[in-house]
């Protein structure tokens, strides 16, 4: 097994987890939307910054998957 693959295996896991997390992110909201409605402002916003972290993870991780792809070569 060459070094490339192992790289891009664990950039791949990054996606995934970046994919993960806002899943997960985004059903809490909703449940939490459902349960108290007049609280719908602070929980999107809230909602809106961990998917930009979790989406920025996720790109980070492909980032460096395609990085190892084009430097082990």
């Amino acid at each position: 097994m060459s070094v490339t693959a192992i790289g891009v295996g664990l950039a791949a896991l990054a996606v995934i987890g970046g994919g993960l997390g806002i899943g997960v992110a985004t059903s809490s909201a909703v449940k939490a939307i459902a349960q108290q409605p007049e609280a719908d402002g602070k929980i999107m916003r809230t909602l809106l910054l961990g998917a930009a972290l979790a989406e920025a993870t996720a790109i980070y991780g492909f980032v460096l998957g395609i990085l190892i792809i084009l430097m082990l070569k």
